[in-house]
C-alpha cells in the first residue's frame, strides 16, 4: 500500500499515512482535527545494480530487425606489444 504524506494547516504538523489508493483521502487531522492538504513528496523508487537493462531489454537480440553492433577489438591478453595488435595501436 502507498504511503502519503499529510500537513496540518492549524499545528503544522506533518505526518504519513499507509493508505490504499482507493481510500478516501483524510480531511482531519488526528491530532487537533484541523484540516490537512496531501503533500506531494518525493517517491523512494529507485533502480540499482546492473538491473531489467542487462537482462535483455537493452541487447541486439531483444529488438526487431535490429543489427547488432560491430565488436570492439578485445585488448591483448599477452602483454607485450605485438605489431599487428589493434589493442596496440589503440593505446
Amino acid at each position: 500500500m502507498p504511503v502519503y504524506e499529510y500537513e496540518c494547516s492549524s499545528c503544522r504538523k506533518v505526518f504519513e499515512v499507509q493508505q490504499k489508493m482507493s481510500d478516501a483521502p483524510l480531511s482531519a487531522c488526528p491530532e487537533c482535527e484541523g484540516a490537512v492538504r496531501k503533500l506531494m513528496s518525493m517517491s523512494s523508487f529507485q533502480l540499482k545494480g546492473g538491473g531489467w537493462y542487462a537482462d535483455g531489454y537493452g541487447s541486439a537480440s531483444g529488438g526487431a530487425g535490429k543489427a547488432a553492433a560491430p565488436a570492439a577489438p578485445s585488448p591483448c591478453q599477452s602483454g607485450g606489444a605485438c605489431a599487428n595488435c589493434p589493442a596496440a595501436s589503440a593505446s
